[in-house]
């Protein structure tokens, strides 16, 4: 019986892995089709005539190196920016207790529950006064800011797993706060951090919204609004766009593959040290 149940859950994991990965398998194959083959049989699994002109085609149809590299600044910036600052947040709320330490981290966990459509027109009318417009500086700086209600959850949990004795032990040799957290917590948080690079990773490779709300000037377009020219009042090059959609998801599905060992361990132990 526990074989025959191991054996049906793996069975649906399979049915479900494959159901989610038809969307992948879809665009794969579009990008490998002819524009004659795409208007003639559009739902065909496989290419008749696979070729791979569609790749150069629409990297060089638009500037999309330049939409790659400052998807890659805005990115890497924010991300360092994220795991930075919500790991300092996420410290003193596992370790500093204070009056009041329930009730802000009570706040702080509400406003996960704050549509982002609400905030969007105050923040945009705040970067606006700072003649920050058509600049990176609303992509980038707010990661610098805290680094996300979820992040700082995340990470506290985690930080309050690990024994507060080893943080009186370095208070002993006279190390700062500081020292603790860099040279203490921060080593032995890795499964958690690494957690929080790959959210904050792919959230900020595939923002649409902040780029199509702050950017004006096509020459700082990032990638995700670039796959947006491929569409015109005349139709889509469903070729083309299929092809630098697979070059936009290429390095989150690297970065996944590289970093899930660690990903899935901060994601099961996170939840063990809270108090």
């Amino acid at each position: 019986m526990r074989a025959s149940w191991k054996a049906l859950v793996l069975g649906l994991l399979v049915l479900g892995s494959m159901m989610f990965s038809v969307p992948f398998f879809w665009t794969l194959s579009t990008a490998l089709k002819t524009n004659q083959e795409i208007a003639k049989d559009p739902t065909r699994v496989i290419p008749a005539q696979p070729t791979l002109e569609n790749f150069p085609a629409a990297w060089s149809a638009l500037p999309f190196p330049s939409f790659v590299l400052n998807t890659i600044f805005v990115t890497v910036l924010a991300t360092f920016g994220t795991v930075l600052s919500s790991s300092l947040v996420a410290y003193g709320f596992a370790r500093f207790k204070f009056k009041g330490n329930k009730v802000l981290f009570g706040l702080l966990l509400a406003t996960m529950m704050l549509p982002s459509q609400v905030t969007m027109i105050p923040v945009f009318m705040i970067w606006r006064s700072l003649g920050a417009i058509d600049t990176f500086f609303p992509l980038i700086l707010p990661a610098y800011l805290g680094g996300g209600a979820f992040n700082i959850f995340l990470l506290r949990q985690f930080f309050m797993g690990i024994p507060n004795e080893l943080d009186e032990a370095m208070l002993m040799d006279c190390a700062s706060y500081l020292t603790i957290w860099r040279h203490l917590i921060l080593p032995l948080s890795g499964p958690a951090l690494a957690t929080v690079t790959v959210f904050s990773f792919i959230a900020n490779w595939d923002n649409f919204d902040g780029p199509l709300i702050y950017l004006n000037s096509s020459e700082r377009y990032t990638v995700s609004i670039g796959l947006r020219m491929f569409q015109d009042s005349f139709g889509t090059n469903m070729g083309q766009l299929m092809s630098a959609s697979l070059i936009h998801i290429l390095p989150t599905i690297v970065l996944f593959l590289a970093a899930q060992k660690y990903f899935v361990k901060g994601i099961s132990t996170s939840g063990m040290g809270g108090r």
